[in-house]
C-alpha cells in the first residue's frame, strides 16, 4: 500500500486493533442471524508526509449507506459548539444574503440551519440518504453526492463557487484526500475562506484515544500533513484554533495560496509543538500499540471483575468509538448488558460486532445496572448530567479514556 497523499511505501505500522465491522453499521434483529462482514482495521503512518492512515479495505459507499445511523443534532454540547461557529464565521467574514456558504458532508442540517435562519443562501452536500432527508426538513438544500473535484466543477460552473466552504469532522473520512482538497480549491471564490475541523492526532496520541479509530475515519491528522496536503492543491492555512470537541480538534482556515491574507502566528506555534510532541519522528508513532493495549485490558479486566461481584454493568452512548473499544475488547452481552442512546436511528437495533442490544435512555431507570459506562468519554459531562438520576440506586459512572475512570454522580 501506498500513502494516500504522497505515494510513498508505507510500511509503518502506527496501530493494529484485528478486525471489526464498520462501526456505524448497526445490526436489526433479523439481521443478527447473518454472515457479519469484517474488515482489518489497521493503520500505517507514512515516514514523507506523516499522514497516518488506514489500510485499503472498506469501500466509502459501503460505510456511508443511504441508512446512516449518526446523527449530529443528538448531542446538545454539538449544537451549541455549532452555533456559536455559525454567528463567528457569519461576523468574521462579513457573509450576507449576497453570500453562499457550503457545508461538506452536511449530515442533517446541524450547522446550515443557523445559516438559513440568518437569511445566508448555503448548500449541504451530504451523500447519507437518512441524515438528508432530515436537513431538508429542518430548510437545508442538499446535494446528495460525495464531495471532490467532480462536484466542485460542477457547483462551480453552476455559479454555486461558494465564500465559505465549511466541513466539520469530514476531512478524515475522505479516502481520496488529494481529491478532496483539490475540489475544495475548485468550488472557494477567489476571496473565499475554507474551515474544517478535526481530531488532532496529536491529542489522540497523547490521550491514548485509540477508540477514535474506525473504519469511516480513513485519516489521522496533524497540522504538519495537512499543510502539505493543501500546499500540493494550491491552497494555504493561514490560521489555526485548537478547541476541545472530540478529545481535543483542530479548526483550519485556508484559503487560496495567492490570497492577500497573511499567515497568522498560531500555524507556527502549532507547527512547533507537534515537532516538539515528535510528530516528525517515527518512536511515537512505534510506541502507541502498547498503551492502547493497556486501556484496552484495564476496561476488561474491570468489566470481568464486576461480573464476578455480581454486579451489572450497561453503557450509555452507541457512537462509533464505543464499538472499536467492545469489539478490540472481544465484549459481549455477558460482560456488558445493554446500551442505551437517544437517537431513534439506533434504538431497537444491535452493536455490529458485540451484538449488544441498542435501548432507549429509559432502560437505565427501569433496570438500575450498577455501573454505566460513557462510550462516547467526549461528551461525558452532558451524559453525566443527562443521566444523573442513578445515583438514586447507587449508580456509578465509568469512562475507559484515556484511563479506567469510575464516578460518582
Amino acid at each position: 500500500m501506498k500513502c494516500r497523499h504522497c505515494e510513498t511505501e508505507l510500511q509503518h505500522v502506527f496501530l493494529d486493533l484485528g478486525f471489526a465491522p464498520p462501526s456505524n453499521a448497526y445490526l436489526t434483529a433479523a439481521k443478527l442471524r447473518a454472515p457479519e462482514t469484517t474488515y482489518p482495521l489497521k493503520l500505517f503512518v507514512c515516514n514523507e508526509c506523516w499522514l497516518v492512515q488506514t489500510e485499503d479495505y472498506a469501500d466509502a459507499g459501503d460505510l456511508f449507506s443511504n441508512d446512516y445511523a449518526y446523527f449530529s443534532s443528538m448531542s446538545k454540547s454539538w449544537l451549541d459548539h455549532s452555533a456559536r461557529y455559525a454567528r463567528m464565521i457569519t461576523e468574521r467574514l462579513g457573509l450576507s444574503k449576497d453570500s453562499f456558504v457550503i457545508e461538506i458532508a452536511s449530515n442533517d442540517g446541524y450547522l446550515l440551519k443557523n445559516f438559513v435562519e440568518m437569511g445566508i443562501p448555503c448548500l449541504g452536500v451530504e451523500p447519507t440518504q437518512s441524515t438528508a432527508d432530515a436537513a431538508e426538513k429542518v430548510g437545508v438544500p442538499v446535494l446528495r453526492e460525495f464531495f471532490g473535484v467532480d462536484t466542485a466543477c460542477s457547483l462551480a460552473d453552476k455559479g454555486q463557487a461558494a465564500d465559505l466552504i465549511c466541513g466539520n469532522n469530514v476531512y478524515a473520512h475522505v479516502p481520496d484526500i488529494n481529491d478532496f482538497t483539490r475540489g475544495l480549491k475548485t468550488a472557494l471564490k477567489k476571496n473565499g475562506t475554507i474551515t474544517l475541523e478535526f481530531p488532532h492526532l496529536m491529542r489522540l496520541i497523547e490521550q491514548n484515544q485509540f477508540d477514535t479509530v474506525y473504519h469511516e475515519h480513513f485519516s489521522y491528522l496533524s497540522l504538519m500533513a495537512v499543510q502539505r496536503i493543501f500546499k500540493a492543491a494550491g491552497l494555504r492555512i493561514w490560521e489555526v484554533e485548537e478547541l476541545p470537541t472530540h478529545g481535543g480538534s483542530l479548526r483550519i482556515y485556508g484559503c487560496h495560496e495567492e490570497d492577500a491574507r497573511p499567515t497568522g502566528g498560531s500555524v507556527e506555534k502549532i507547527l512547533e509543538r507537534e515537532a516538539s510532541a515528535g510528530l516528525g519522528n517515527l518512536t511515537i508513532y512505534k510506541d502507541f500499540q502498547s498503551k492502547a493495549d493497556k486501556v484496552k485490558d484495564d476496561f476488561v479486566a474491570f468489566l470481568i471483575e464486576q461480573k464476578r461481584a455480581g454486579k451489572t454493568v450497561a453503557a450509555y452512548g452507541a457512537a462509533a468509538k464505543g464499538n472499536t473499544l467492545l469489539n478490540y475488547g472481544g465484549v459481549k452481552c455477558d460482560l456488558l448488558a445493554f446500551v442505551c442512546d437517544a437517537a431513534p436511528s439506533k434504538q431497537e437495533k444491535f452493536m455490529p460486532g458485540s451484538h449488544i442490544p441498542i435501548m432507549k435512555p429509559s432502560a437505565l431507570s427501569e433496570r438500575k445496572p450498577d455501573f454505566v459506562v460513557i462510550l462516547p468519554w467526549n461528551i461525558a459531562p452532558e451524559v453525566q448530567q443527562q443521566q444523573k438520576q442513578i445515583a438514586d440506586w447507587g449508580g456509578q459512572f465509568v469512562t475507559a479514556v484515556p484511563q479506567l475512570t469510575v464516578t460518582q454522580p
